[in-house]
C-alpha cells in the first residue's frame, strides 16, 4: 500500500514538472493577445468624441496621446496605441493613462468610456471636460483600482455611484469645480474599505470632516486641502496604522487639536496650514520620527515650540509661521541636519538666534520675519553655504551686519529690513554676492555707503532695492545699468535736488514700483509727458518739494501719490487712461483748475480719491456709477461750487465723504442716507442752506457716526433722528483699536518670491474740538462726534436725544445757533453716562433754565454754556435759585473707569496729519502679514513699513 502511494505521488510530480515545462516553453514564445475589436471601437469612438486642443492641458510636458489611436497601416492592435495597458493573457483593455493629453470636450453618460468594463485603472488627470458633471455611469468600471481626474474642468456633484466602485485604492478628483453635498464625504467612502489614496482637494465639501476616515485602515495617504470642513478634526485620523500624508490645509473653518502622540506612526508629512487648529504643540510630537514636513503656518497655535522637535531628524521642511508662538527658538533646532525649509516668522519669538544653526548645512529658506528676536546675527551662518533665501525682517537684531553674510555665495535674496542694525555698510560688499537679486536693508538702523568708483557694468542684475531710509545722499549711479528692476524703493533717504535725466530709462520694460517718498526733491527734470515705465503699478513721490506739472505715469498704474508737494497747473486729461487706477492721491499741492470730465474712466477699480488742500473750482463732474468700489473721497479745503455730484449715491460702498472749506451751494444731501456702510460725512464751511428732513424713512444714515455741518445755514430742527437709525454694532467691543480706513494691496512679480505692497490708508480729518482747529491723522472706528454748531437751527432739543445710540460720543457742539428751551433730561441723562465726552458746546443759544450737575458736567468750562442768559448753574455767573437746581444724576459704572477707557487714545491736537501710511510686504503664495500696527510706530510714525512672506 505505501509503495502504490508512493508511485502515485511519484506519477504526480512527473504530471506536474511536465505541465510546468509545457507552461515555461510556451512562455518564453508567448504572444500577447490583440485587443478586442469591440474595445477598440470604444477607444476610437471616445478619442472622436473631443478635440485636441493645446490650452486644454497646462503640463509644459503635455502631448496628444491619443494621435497614435488610429487603423491606419498595420497599426490596428489597441494594445500598442500609446498608453493603453492590456491584459497580458486576455486581451481586454485594463488601463488608460491619458493625463496632459490636449483633451477638449464633455464626457457623458453615454460616453463609449464606460464600456470598457475591464478597466482597472484609468487617469484622465490635466485635460479639460468643459465643465461636464461626472456621468453616474462610471459605476460600470467596478474592476477600478486606480482613478486620477485631477484638473480636468469637471464640475457639479460627485455622483453616488462612486461608492459602488469597492475595489478602489487610489481615488483623485482634486483641482476641479466639484462638489459633495448629497451624498455626504461619509457616504461616499463608506464602501472603499481598501483606500489607500484620498485626494479631494478643492472639492467643496461643507461639512464637517466624518469620522469614518478614521475606519480606513489602509489609507496611507489622505489630502482634503481647501474643501470648506469645518467642525472639529478628528483625532482618529492621526492614528491610522499606514497613513503618511496627512493634508487638510486651507479649512479656515477647521477646528480642533494635536493629540499626544504615544503610539508608532508612519507620518511622514503634516499639512495643516491656513486651518483653525489650536492649543499647543504636545512634546511627544518629537515622537513621530519618520516625519519630513510640518506645515502648520496661519493657525491658531500658541504656547513654546517644543524642544523635542530637534529629535526628527528626518525633516526637510518646518512651517509655524503666523501663529502665536513665544519664547525662544529651541537649540536643539540644531539636529535637524536634513532641514532645507524653514519658517518661524509672524510669531512672537524672542531672544537670539541660536548658534546651533550653524549645523544646518542643507539650509536653503529661512524666513524669521516679524518676530521680537534679539542680539546679533550669529556668525556660524557662514556654515550655510547653499542659503538662497534669508528673511530676517522686523525683529529686534543689534550690532553690525556681520562679515559671514558676504560668504553666502548662493544667497539671492537678503532681508534685514526694520531692525536695529548700528553700522555703516558699504555696498560694494553686497555686490560680491553674485547671485543677489533681492537687497532690502529698508529701516534697519544702516547707512548705506555706495562708491562711485564701482565698475557699473559688472555688476549683477537686481529684481528688488529697498532703500528705504538708507541715509542716502542721491541717486546711486549703478541703478543706470539696471534692466530687470521690478521693486524700486528710495523713500525716506536725504536726496536733494532734480531727478537725474538717466533715471527715466531705468528698468523700462520691468520696473512695478517706483518709492521716491520722503525726499528733497525738487524737480523731475526733462520727463517724458508720459512716464516710460510700461509696467509700473505703484508710483509714490509723496512729501518732496516736487514743482511743475503733474507726471502722468503708464495706463497700468494702480496707485498714484503725489501728496504733500509743489506741483502746479490742472490735472492733465491723460490721467484718465489709467483705467485700472485704484488709489489716486493728489493733496496737499497747488493744483487748480475744474476736474476732468472724465473721471468716470476710472470705472470700478478706484478705491480712494484724495484732493484736498489745492485750488481746484468749479462744480465736480457727475463722475459714478453704480459699479463704483470707492470708499474713501476727500473734496476739503479747495474752491469747489455748485452743488454735490448726486452720481455719489451710487458708491454704496464709501464709508468717508468730506466736503469741508469749499464753496458749495445746495441742500442737505439726504440722498446719500442709502449709503449702507458711511461713517463720516464732513460739511463744514460751506454754503448749505435749508431744513434737513429727517423724517423720510428711506433715508437712514444706518451707520454713521461723524457728522458735521458747521459753519453753514442750515436751518429746521436739529437732524437727530438720523442717529435712531444707527448701527450700534461698531460699539460691541469698545477695546478694538480699529480705525476709519482701507486696505489694498498688490503683488509684484519676480523670480525668486512674490512681493506685495501693501496700501493703508487712515482716513484723516479736521473737527474744532474746544476751539481749536483738530487735524486727527486717523479715526477711530469707535468715535462719534456731531457738531451742527454755527448754523440757524431752532427749536427744542428734542428729549429723545438721551434714546440715541451716541455711546461713543466724543465731541458734541451744539453753539451759535437759534435753540430755545431748557436742555433736556434726555440729554442729562446721556451726557451723565458719556464718561468719554471731551468736548460738549451749547453756547449762544436761547436755552433756559439750568445745567445738568454731576461728574461729566462739571467738566465742561463756562464758556460751553455762554451765550445763553437765560441758563444758571455753579459754573455760570449767574446762579441758580433753589427750585431751579438741578440734582446730579445717578454715577454709572463706567465712570470708574474713565482713565482706561480705549476712547482716550488719541484725543490730542494733532498740528500735522497726514491720511495714510504706506505698508511694504513680501510673500510667497497667496497669505500676507497683518502685524499689530502700534508696535511700528516707533520707526515709521505716520509712515509704516511693514514686510509679510509665506
Amino acid at each position: 500500500m505505501a509503495s502504490s502511494l508512493y508511485r502515485l505521488k511519484f506519477v504526480y510530480w512527473l504530471s506536474f514538472l511536465s505541465t510546468f515545462h509545457l507552461i515555461a516553453t510556451r512562455s518564453f514564445s508567448f504572444v500577447q493577445p490583440l485587443c478586442h475589436g469591440h474595445e477598440r471601437s470604444y477607444l476610437l469612438q471616445f478619442k472622436q468624441s473631443f478635440v485636441i486642443n493645446k490650452t486644454a492641458s497646462i503640463d509644459p510636458s503635455a502631448y496628444p496621446k491619443v494621435a497614435s489611436w488610429t487603423l491606419e497601416g498595420n497599426n490596428s492592435d489597441c494594445c500598442s496605441w500609446d498608453r493603453v495597458e492590456c491584459d497580458e493573457f486576455n486581451g481586454h483593455v485594463i488601463g488608460l493613462d491619458l493625463h496632459s493629453s490636449y483633451l477638449y470636450g464633455s464626457i457623458n453618460s453615454s460616453s463609449s468610456l464606460f464600456s470598457l468594463v475591464h478597466l482597472r485603472s484609468l487617469n484622465l488627470a490635466d485635460n479639460h471636460f468643459n465643465y461636464s458633471q461626472i456621468p453616474s455611469t462610471v459605476s460600470n468600471l467596478s474592476k477600478l483600482t486606480h482613478l486620477n481626474l485631477s484638473g480636468s474642468m469637471f464640475s457639479s456633484q460627485i455622483p453616488l455611484e462612486f461608492s459602488q466602485l469597492s475595489q478602489m485604492s487610489s481615488l483623485d478628483l482634486s483641482l476641479n469645480h466639484l462638489e459633495i453635498k448629497k451624498p455626504s464625504l461619509g457616504h461616499l467612502v463608506e464602501n472603499l474599505t481598501r483606500l489607500e489614496n484620498l485626494d479631494l482637494s478643492w472639492v467643496s465639501i461643507i461639512s464637517i470632516v466624518p469620522n469614518i476616515l478614521g475606519n480606513l485602515s489602509s489609507l496611507t495617504s489622505l489630502r482634503l486641502s481647501d474643501c470648506q470642513l469645518n467642525g472639529e478634526f478628528p483625532i482618529g485620523i492621526f492614528k491610522l496604522p499606514n497613513l503618511r500624508v496627512l493634508d487638510v490645509q486651507f479649512n479656515e473653518g477647521l477646528t480642533g487639536y494635536l493629540p499626544d502622540f504615544q503610539w508608532s506612526s508612519p507620518l511622514e508629512e503634516i499639512i495643516l496650514a491656513n486651518t483653525n487648529l489650536s492649543g499647543k504643540l504636545p512634546s511627544s510630537i518629537g515622537n513621530l520620527g519618520s516625519l519630513t514636513k510640518i506645515d502648520m503656518k496661519s493657525c491658531n497655535f500658541s504656547g513654546f515650540i517644543p524642544s523635542s522637535l530637534g529629535n526628527l531628524t528626518n525633516l526637510n521642511f518646518l512651517d509655524l509661521s503666523f501663529n502665536t508662538f513665544k519664547g525662544h527658538i529651541p537649540s536643539s533646532f540644531g539636529n535637524l541636519i536634513q532641514l532645507s525649509f524653514l519658517s518661524l516668522m509672524d510669531n512672537e519669538l524672542t531672544s537670539p538666534i541660536p548658534f546651533e544653526f550653524a549645523n544646518l548645512t542643507q539650509l536653503t529658506y529661512v524666513f524669521l520675519y516679524n518676530n521680537f528676536i534679539s542680539g546679533q546675527i550669529p556668525s556660524g551662518l557662514m556654515n550655510l553655504t547653499k542659503l538662497s533665501i534669508l528673511e530676517l525682517a522686523v525683529n529686534d537684531l543689534t550690532g553690525q551686519i556681520p562679515s559671514s553674510i558676504f560668504n553666502l555665495e548662493n544667497l539671492e535674496l537678503l532681508d534685514l529690513s526694520m531692525n536695529n542694525f548700528t553700522a555703516k555698510v558699504e555696498f560694494d560688499k553686497f555686490v560680491k554676492l553674485k547671485k543677489l537679486t533681492s537687497l532690502h536693508l529698508s529701516d534697519c538702523g544702516v547707512s548705506l555707503s555706495i562708491s562711485e568708483t564701482s565698475d557699473n557694468t559688472t555688476l549683477q542684475k537686481f529684481q528688488n532695492l529697498g532703500l528705504f531710509r538708507c541715509n542716502l545722499s542721491k541717486f546711486p549711479n549703478f541703478l543706470a545699468n539696471q534692466d530687470e528692476l521690478t521693486w524700486l524703493d528710495l523713500g525716506d533717504n536725504n536726496i536733494h535736488g532734480q531727478v537725474p535725466e538717466w533715471f527715466w530709462n531705468v528698468s523700462k520694460e520691468n520696473l512695478e514700483l517706483i518709492d521716491l517718498s520722503y525726499n528733497f526733491l525738487t524737480s523731475l527734470g526733462q520727463h517724458p509727458i508720459l512716464l516710460p515705465w510700461t509696467h509700473l503699478a505703484i508710483l509714490d513721490l509723496e512729501s518732496n518739494k516736487l514743482q511743475g506739472t503733474l507726471p502722468i505715469p503708464s495706463f497700468s498704474t494702480l496707485q498714484y501719490l503725489v501728496s504733500n508737494n509743489s506741483f502746479t497747473g490742472k490735472i492733465p486729461e491723460l490721467i484718465c487712461n489709467m483705467s485700472s487706477l485704484q488709489v489716486l492721491d493728489l493733496s496737499i499741492n497747488n493744483l487748480s483748475g475744474s476736474l476732468p470730465q472724465c473721471l468716470h474712466n476710472f470705472g470700478d477699480s478706484l478705491l480712494i480719491l484724495d484732493l484736498r488742500r489745492n485750488a481746484f473750482e468749479g462744480n465736480i463732474p457727475q463722475a459714478w456709477t453704480s459699479g463704483s468700489k470707492l470708499m474713501m473721497i476727500n473734496f476739503s479745503q479747495n474752491k469747489f461750487q455748485g452743488l454735490l455730484p448726486r452720481s455719489l449715491a451710487r458708491c454704496i460702498m464709501l464709508k468717508a465723504l468730506d466736503f469741508s472749506n469749499n464753496q458749495f451751494n445746495d441742500t442737505f444731501p439726504t440722498w446719500l442716507g442709502n449709503l449702507p456702510n458711511l461713517k463720516l460725512l464732513i460739511l463744514r464751511s460751506n454754503k448749505f442752506y435749508g431744513p434737513i428732513w429727517t423724517h423720510k424713512a428711506k433715508y437712514k444714515f444706518p451707520s454713521l457716526q461723524i457728522f458735521d455741518l458747521s459753519y453753514n445755514s442750515f436751518t429746521g430742527s436739529l437732524p437727530l433722528k438720523f442717529f435712531q437709525y444707527s448701527n450700534s454694532s461698531r460699539l460691541e467691543s469698545a477695546n478694538k483699536l480699529t480705525y476709519i480706513q482701507v486696505t489694498s494691496s498688490i503683488d509684484v512679480q519676480n523670480s525668486v518670491i512674490n512681493f506685495s505692497w501693501k496700501f493703508q490708508y487712515n482716513y484723516a480729518m479736521i473737527m474744532i474740538n474746544k476751539g481749536v482747529v483738530t487735524d486727527y491723522k486717523k479715526v477711530q472706528e469707535l468715535f462719534t462726534a456731531l457738531d451742527f454748531s454755527s448754523n440757524r437751527f431752532t427749536g427744542d432739543i428734542p428729549e429723545f436725544i438721551g434714546n440715541l445710540n451716541l455711546k461713543g460720543l466724543r465731541l458734541l457742539n451744539l453753539s451759535n445757533n437759534i435753540l430755545t428751551g431748557q436742555i433736556p433730561q434726555g440729554l442729562k441723562n446721556l451726557l451723565t453716562q458719556l464718561t468719554f465726552l471731551a468736548s460738549f458746546n451749547v453756547s449762544n443759544n436761547h436755552l433756559v433754565g439750568p445745567i445738568p450737575q454731576g461728574k461729566q458736567f462739571n467738566t465742561f468750562p463756562s464758556n460751553s454754556f455762554e451765550g445763553n442768559p437765560g441758563l444758571c448753574g455753579i459754573s455760570l455767573t449767574k446762579k441758580c435759585k433753589n427750585s431751579e437746581v438741578s440734582l446730579p444724576s445717578p454715577s454709572t459704572p463706567e465712570e470708574s473707569q474713565d482713565l482706561g477707557s480705549p476712547f482716550q487714545f488719541g484725543w490730542k491736537i494733532v498740528l500735522i496729519g497726514y491720511g495714510f501710511g504706506l505698508v511694504v510686504g513680501v510673500t510667497i503664495g497667496q497669505v500676507m502679514i497683518a502685524r499689530n500696527q502700534d508696535l511700528f510706530m516707533k520707526t515709521f510714525g505716520m509712515r509704516k513699513l511693514l514686510r509679510g512672506l509665506i
